[in-house]
């Protein structure tokens, strides 16, 4: 009995409807939900002749549709991560998304392999679903990253307004139009609903929260300690900034130190795996001899073990708090 190339066709099958989503996602949205764009959103809209309050109520509505969505089942898993990365499909057309991988993975498995119809079935909703969850996975982190990246400039950039005499409702207006996406519509959204009554303090906790970021939780705490005790919160922001750079250069530091373990784990994980699919392709009766006997399935069992064990130990030892 020959052991088939199923799971190359598998990978390839997964790395499809990676590049499916991110087209389609493309497809439909274009350049509007690019995260680098040096105008940011919320100010192409006011452009666009849009009303303040009308702009405040749609951004609003975009970040915070996921979380509303939290209840639907299936979407739970996505929902956080959805959220910070602020995908502009909404929850119904997501799980259309899903759907319609699934199909097509479903309809790729069975043209190019011959496994069962509920293994094919099983194996193509978990494309669908996993391949939307790391795609979006990808794009929150990458969203994430660059709003730590932004945040010390405009904290910056909130300390010389102050400095100047602008009030602090002011300098966050500045931030709003002076700075890109995705951090710009984020601290515009805090402008507006300052504009609206908000207390500012309570809107930059709330975006804290959103982004579960620990950074925007300092500027929180220190705008709320100044509001309630008073102070010099130009300085207090100047040495937040200071913090933050250090923190962000500790932490790319960091990064660079444990590349190399980070990367030796990820081969040392996936080679084997590779390699397998490499001699089933190239010689599929390799394993023909040894196959049939009591060992092997248990042998194959003792090895994957390994690997799950070998990809949690790498994890933890490059997976360094700053």
């Amino acid at each position: 009995m020959e052991i088939s190339a199923a799971p190359l066709i598998y990978v390839i099958t997964f790395v499809a409807v990676l590049a499916l989503v991110e087209g389609l996602y493309l497809t439909v949205f274009g350049k509007s939900i690019s995260l680098n764009r040096r105008v940011n959103r919320r100010l192409e809209l006011l452009e666009k002749g849009g009303a303040r309050g009308e702009v405040l109520e749609q951004l609003r509505k975009e970040m915070s549709q996921h979380v509303n969505a939290r209840g639907i089942p299936l979407y739970s898993i996505l929902a956080e991560r959805a959220q910070k990365a602020n995908i502009a499909f909404s929850p119904p057309q997501l799980l259309m998304v899903m759907a319609l991988l699934s199909a097509l993975a479903f309809a790729g498995l069975s043209f190019a392999t011959d496994t069962g119809l509920a293994v094919r079935m099983l194996v193509a909703l978990i494309m669908g679903v996993g391949g939307v969850y790391v795609w979006i996975n990808n794009k929150a982190k990458k969203r994430l990253a660059m709003i730590e990246e932004q945040l010390p400039d405009a904290v910056e950039l909130m300390v010389r307004s102050l400095r100047v005499g602008h009030p602090f409702s002011s300098a966050v207006n500045i931030v709003a139009r002076e700075v890109a996406d995705p951090l710009g519509s984020e601290f515009g959204l805090i402008a507006d609903e300052s504009a609206y009554g908000r207390n500012i303090s309570d809107s930059l906790k709330d975006l804290a929260e959103r982004m579960d970021m620990q950074d925007l939780r300092f500027l929180a705490v220190a705008v709320t300690i100044q509001q309630q005790s008073g102070g010099n919160l130009a300085e207090i922001l100047d040495g937040l900034a200071k913090v933050i750079r250090a923190r962000f250069k500790l932490f790319r530091r960091v990064r660079a130190i444990t590349a190399e373990a980070k990367w030796s784990g990820m081969f040392l994980s996936g080679f084997p795996i590779v390699a397998l699919m490499g001699i089933n392709v190239i010689q599929p009766d390799y394993y023909a001899e040894i196959k049939d006997t009591p060992a092997f399935v248990p042998a194959c069992l003792v090895v994957a073990a390994f690997l799950i064990v070998n990809v949690i130990f790498m994890k933890i030892m490059v997976n360094i708090k700053v």
